[in-house]
């Protein structure tokens, strides 16, 4: 223990305990050490509208014009999308994800694909396919274009990367307000925001194949006598492609996904718009089956472009690789040959007629509301449980969320120095243990369940934020961290990043817990890995908006419906790093440990987990991002905090709190990604392995 206290860590805690005591003591005296004085707010934003309203209105001609020309093409691909029959685009797509990867891919195609058909979603979903399709190939071409010059450039380089790292963490809803004001509504609006959104995954994926290129291949390409012009294209490219054409299928995925929010801009009659507007009426039926063409055609999408990167044909001979390729376009160009007589001979199956399409709308609405007129008090019971019991504590802190009202009793005034002893005795305890890190998590953990996110003053939170940036990472994590929540303070929006912190704090807890398990049982049972996989994939490739539909059905408007949305999108990165950290550890030192005598509980705990500490970091860092993320989408069913700032910005369109609300949730997700990185990092050097490599 005194050993623990005499640390520079124990030192630098032990410092940091006795302020925030001090303030937490002050506070109720001194209320701007919990409501930061509006008079010392920086009007940030004001200056920020201003100098973007000055800019448009000088350069708006500009800004229009590109607008008007972008959607040129935009127009001819959903024009001539709508003209060609349906049977012909199907023929057409089989035929692709035959080639990407064989009849299974292309089955599923022809079901996606026929659901939209039956369903009546035909012209919608062409709509957005025609938003992607253009959207793709300029997002492809900028984000190349960005990483070619920085994996050859370290001067480049250095601007791209923290360029990259912003634009990754950024509210995706944040994106759309300056380009709300310099292209104004429509269309076009949404096409260029995708683009945008969607070029970091292209910039990295070709950096990454790029620098991956061996230094002999390059040597050879200069030995056979190559211009760098041709080494590059002949020689680099062809080598990286299967990294970029990785690239090429998450900046397809990023583009659909935005699309779909875009359509809050530029809506207009394509399928985002479709399930934003049933949403908005609460009509649930409608919006589930809409959303259901949104999870096929990202499903549909990813499969194709993913089969595309892994390349199945890539041990092929360049006659070979020919010959295949005209068979490739000669059973396409049968298909869609046959696919047109026959639409031509059958006007069925060149618009399909309203009379027999499927549309179960008003049998689903039925059964929502016979769902709910039955289990309406069930459902009740578990929101106002998950409310009264976990989140509101969370929130307000126990001090205020215990009531007869909620709790059923009301604190006795024994209560609070019981509670208080009790995390005391533990946290000495754990201390007299020698579990430094362990005393210090319940010291935390009692104070902010105490008082809660909102209820904390805001130099406690700065200043034990700022101590563990400097624990883990030391000066420089430190001074980034504390920069950052100064920045949000004076901007005069610390409330609503206690509340964006306390609704992800829980999400994260709940979906790392859960996933975390998840992955611990997948990773030593095969038959779970095999079930969990598609579930993943199925719940990465899913656009956010149609998580928020089941949820909202069941459990209407409100935080705990946000929750259950956000859950379900951030559960998904703990399974997949924790199962792949155990799976790829190295068997000599398992199997050490085995021959030692040490049980499975003793295996798992005292080996495997420390060892793959570090990939599971990882996977905590990007659950975090995931949850972050959510949050503004979740903003639509009824949240407070960052992400309804940025939602009110953008209704509003109020280009300076839209900036600097969107910054301050970047800077939140990068504030934990640096801290997580430094902490991972630490550890790693601690146990002297090297990096932990994506799953």
């Amino acid at each position: 223990m005194r050993a623990a206290l005499a640390s520079p860590d124990g030192r630098l805690w032990l410092g940091v305990g006795t302020f925030c005591l001090l303030c937490l003591v002050l506070a109720p005296r001194l209320g701007w050490l919990t409501e930061y004085p509006d008079a010392l707010v920086i009007p940030f934003a004001d200056w920020i509208t201003a100098g973007m309203s000055a800019f448009v209105d000088s350069f708006r001609w500009f800004f229009r014009a590109l607008a008007s020309l972008v959607d040129v093409p935009l127009v001819a691909v959903r024009t001539g999308l709508q003209a060609v029959p349906w049977l012909v685009v199907m023929a057409l797509a089989a035929a692709l994800a035959w080639r990407a990867r064989g009849p299974g891919l292309s089955l599923l195609t022809v079901c996606a694909l026929g659901y939209m058909v039956l369903t009546g979603y035909w012209e919608q979903s062409m709509n957005t396919l025609a938003l992607v399709v253009v959207s793709v190939p300029l997002s492809v071409a900028l984000g190349f274009a960005m990483g070619v010059g920085a994996a050859h450039s370290e001067r480049v380089d250095r601007i791209v990367q923290p360029t990259l790292d912003f634009m990754q963490t950024i509210p995706a809803f944040a994106y759309l307000i300056p380009i709300l004001f310099l292209f104004g509504f429509g269309p076009a609006v949404g096409l260029i925001a995708s683009a945008i959104y969607a070029a970091p995954p292209m910039v990295r994926n070709t950096i990454l194949g790029l620098r991956s290129v061996p230094a002999g291949v390059r040597e050879s390409g200069v030995m056979s006598g190559c211009t760098p012009r041709q080494g590059f294209w002949r020689v680099e490219v062809p080598t990286a492609m299967p990294q970029i054409m990785v690239g090429v299928n998450q900046t397809t995925m990023a583009a659909l996904s935005m699309v779909i929010i875009a359509a809050i801009i530029g809506g207009f009659d394509d399928i985002g718009w479709e399930v934003l507007s049933t949403m908005r009426k609460a009509q649930f039926g409608q919006s589930l089956l809409a959303g259901l063409v949104i999870a096929l055609l990202a499903i549909v999408l990813d499969r194709i472009t993913f089969g595309l990167a892994q390349n199945r044909f890539a041990g092929e001979s360049l006659d070979e690789r020919a010959a295949r390729r005209r068979r490739t376009w000669s059973v396409a160009v049968a298909l869609a040959m046959a696919a047109l007589l026959l639409a031509t001979l059958f006007p069925v199956l060149a618009d399909y007629p309203r009379d027999l399409r499927i549309y179960p709308a008003a049998q689903l609405n039925e059964a929502v509301n016979w769902f709910l007129r039955n289990y309406s008090g069930v459902m009740d019971a578990l929101k106002n449980s998950a409310l009264f019991f976990g989140m509101l504590p969370f929130r307000i802190g126990l001090s205020e969320a215990i009531s007869p009202f909620t709790w059923g009793f009301a604190l006795a005034p024994w209560m609070p120095w019981a509670y208080a002893a009790a995390a005391a005795a533990l946290a000495v305890w754990l201390l007299w243990r020698g579990r430094a890190g362990g005393a210090l998590t319940v010291a935390l953990l009692s104070v902010l369940l105490w008082w809660g996110t909102t209820g904390l003053p805001w130099p406690v939170v700065i200043a034990a934020a700022t101590a563990l940036g400097w624990q883990t990472g030391g000066a420089r994590t430190a001074s980034f961290v504390a920069a950052a929540l100064i920045f949000v303070l004076v901007n005069g929006l610390w409330e609503p990043l206690m509340l964006s912190v306390y609704l992800c704090g829980i999400a994260v807890t709940i979906s790392f817990a859960i996933g975390g398990a998840l992955g611990v049982w997948a990773a030593h049972n095969d038959s779970v890995s095999a079930v969990l996989r598609p579930i993943n994939d199925t719940l990465q490739t899913m656009p956010q908006f149609v998580l928020l539909i089941p949820a909202l059905m069941l459990f209407k408007v409100g935080e705990f419906t946000a929750l259950l949305a956000i859950i379900s999108y951030a559960i998904v990165p703990p399974v997949r790093y924790v199962e792949h950290a155990l799976r790829t550890l190295p068997r000599g030192t398992v199997e050490a440990a085995r021959q030692m005598g040490c049980t499975p509980w003793q295996i798992l705990t005292q080996v495997k987990l420390p060892l793959a500490l570090p990939g599971i970091m990882l996977g905590l860092n990007q659950t975090i991002m995931y949850a972050l993320s959510m949050l503004v989408i979740a903003a639509l069913v009824g949240t407070q905090g960052l992400g309804q700032q940025v939602y009110l910005a953008l209704s509003q369109a109020d280009m300076g709190m839209g900036v600097v609300t969107g910054l301050s949730m970047a800077l939140l997700a990068m504030t934990a990604d640096r801290i997580l990185q430094a902490a991972s990092r630490r550890h790693r050097e601690k146990l002297g392995i090297g990096a932990a490599v994506p799953a």
